[in-house]
């Protein structure tokens, strides 16, 4: 180690040790020794540090790929199709372009126009315009991403998918937003196995630019969390990974938020852990998993209108990880008096952590932890507000409008989060827009110049998409399905939590709740029936009475 030397024996020995030895004098942080996640999974029958094609120094992401593909000849091809690479999803029922290269969201806006910054969560290297496909060559592919388990694996936050290597420039982030490290290509590439927790919680946990921001229930909670938090994912529970459920085939995974199975579509064939080859509950736990007892019986009288989610996953943001609920982008670029951006943390995380309430960046935000979820009739289908359709600003814009019908069939009550935002739009078209908020060598980045008008221009323009020149502010909703963070079985909501006046589905049409409403017809009738019981109670007693007295006059 070179921090205790000094003076110029120090600096001679960075000299003769060169950039690496530098990093370590400047205290760059050091890789982390294993994995996030510990998942058990089948034993290879492969030891990946034996191979010849791995024992190399490497240079670069797509050199490791290209030894990959020295064995796996068909990897890159079924990677390159799939979802995680293309970003882009024609939906097979609405016909709408969807995935991320396309939609607008409440959060940081759209990929177009900030691709290095969004694109270093893409599973390949190099993707810097969204006017143009994914890289095509084959080792533009990123195998460690999902396929790592040294834990030392990661991907800059602004680099468009390649890792950070020796030397790593001071100020780097990981797509976590933790401090840079040099990655270890060649250790990475001799640990390769089935992918862990921690591989799809790097990006997926961190999504909206920070650890929990969008979804609600994916956290870094989840690496390694308690039962509390989810029994399927707990050491102590089933410890499973990502992929027990979004189960895989050629690199094509089950389980999309675009086109959700609201309710299994072959529940009559199930039966419990028959089915591999959807992401549901009822693939596992068939149709009728509570116990023959009487409340198990009513329970399971549930499962044609109720999600399981929805009584399973009773709040979400558990495990003292905050989600972000609130996202106001119309205050954002205010300076303080010195003309610097303003950063306040007014929000204090369950683990003592604080965090921003107002970024010049980005605007005004609220937190919540054990938040209650949003419930709607689902169907699975999601139809989004895409720059081309026209909204109503004078009302709340549904970014992602959730269908559904309880007479359907289909449908079930799903438990979501809504995101509330302020976004832009463009005034006199009535669309929402795109914004090039990041960009720190432009003159157009938002998160450079504070400049609304200049930052949407040119985000317009990097999608391709009219821009009349007029924009404002538009209230929004964002719907995100929950299912993960499943309690344990006592922690499921408890039928009175549902069924009271003030209940948690009070507000849910098309359905009728008993208990919710005592002054409706059939409450009145209820409180009828009640009543003609007691008086029947009352009469019978007052008979008893009556003739026990008669008789007491023959003694």
């Amino acid at each position: 180690m070179l921090t205790h030397l000094k003076g110029a024996g120090a600096a001679l020995a960075l000299i003769l040790l060169g950039g690496s030895a530098l990093a370590e004098e400047a205290g760059a942080p050091k890789a982390p020794e294993g994995p996030k996640s510990v998942v058990p999974v089948h034993a290879s029958t492969a030891d990946h540090s034996k191979f010849d094609a791995l024992k190399k120094e490497f240079t670069s992401g797509p050199e490791v790929t290209e030894a990959c593909l020295s064995c796996h000849t068909e990897a890159d091809d079924q990677v390159m199709h799939s979802i995680h690479f293309q970003w882009d999803f024609t939906h097979p029922d609405t016909g709408q372009k969807l995935g991320k290269s396309n939609v607008i969201n409440a959060f940081c806006g759209s990929v177009a126009g900030n691709e290095p910054r969004c694109t270093s969560c893409h599973a390949g290297y190099g993707w810097e315009d969204m006017n143009q496909p994914p890289p095509q060559q084959s080792s533009a592919v990123d195998c460690l991403v999902c396929h790592d388990r040294s834990g030392q694996y990661t991907k800059t936050a602004t680099g468009a998918g390649h890792p950070p290597l020796d030397p790593v420039k001071p100020g780097t982030k990981t797509i976590t937003g933790a401090a840079a490290w040099p990655v270890d290509l060649a250790k990475a590439a001799q640990s390769v196995g089935l992918p862990g927790r921690d591989n799809c919680g790097n990006c997926h946990f961190y999504g909206g630019g920070g650890d929990n921001v969008k979804h609600g229930d994916l956290s870094s909670a989840l690496y390694m969390p308690s039962k509390e938090v989810d029994v399927h994912m707990s050491p102590d529970g089933e410890n499973m990974a990502c992929s027990t459920c979004h189960v895989s085939d050629q690199h094509k995974w089950a389980g999309s938020r675009y086109d959700v199975n609201a309710s299994d579509p072959h529940h009559g064939d199930v039966k419990p852990g028959a089915r591999r080859d959807v992401a549901t509950c009822q693939s596992c736990h068939g149709e009728e998993p509570h116990p023959a007892s009487l409340k198990g019986m009513k329970l399971n009288d549930h499962t044609d209108k109720l999600a399981c989610q929805t009584c399973h996953i009773p709040e979400f943001a558990r495990g003292g990880v905050a989600t972000k609920t609130v996202w106001d982008w119309s205050t954002a670029g205010k300076l303080g008096e010195d003309g610097k951006p303003i950063a306040l943390h007014e929000f204090k995380q369950s683990d003592g952590k604080e965090l921003h309430s107002y970024l010049s960046t980005k605007g005004n935000f609220e937190w919540g932890e054990d938040v209650e979820p949003y419930y709607a009739w689902f169907d699975g289908q999601v139809e989004y507000t895409t720059s081309g359709y026209t909204i109503d600003p004078s009302r709340t814009v549904e970014v992602n409008t959730i269908k559904g019908d309880p007479a359907d069939g289909i449908s079930r009550i799903w438990p979501f989060k809504r995101m509330e935002g302020r976004q832009a739009y463009d005034a006199k078209l009535n669309h929402l827009v795109y914004t090039h908020v990041w960009g720190p060598t432009t003159d157009t980045a938002f998160w450079t110049n504070f400049d609304w008008g200049r930052a949407i221009e040119a985000g317009m323009k990097a999608a391709g998409v009219e821009y009349s020149g007029e924009y404002g502010f538009v209230d929004t909703y964002m719907y995100w399905p929950i299912t993960h963070m499943v309690a344990p079985a006592e922690k499921a909501v408890d039928c009175a939590e549902c069924h009271a006046a003030d209940g948690r589905m009070a507000e849910l049409a098309g359905i009728f709740m008993p208990g919710t409403d005592t002054n409706n017809w059939t409450g009145i009738l209820g409180k009828l029936i009640v009543l003609a019981a007691l008086l029947g109670v009352l009469a019978h007693g007052a008979i008893r009475i009556f003739a026990g007295k008669k008789g007491d006059s023959h003694d």
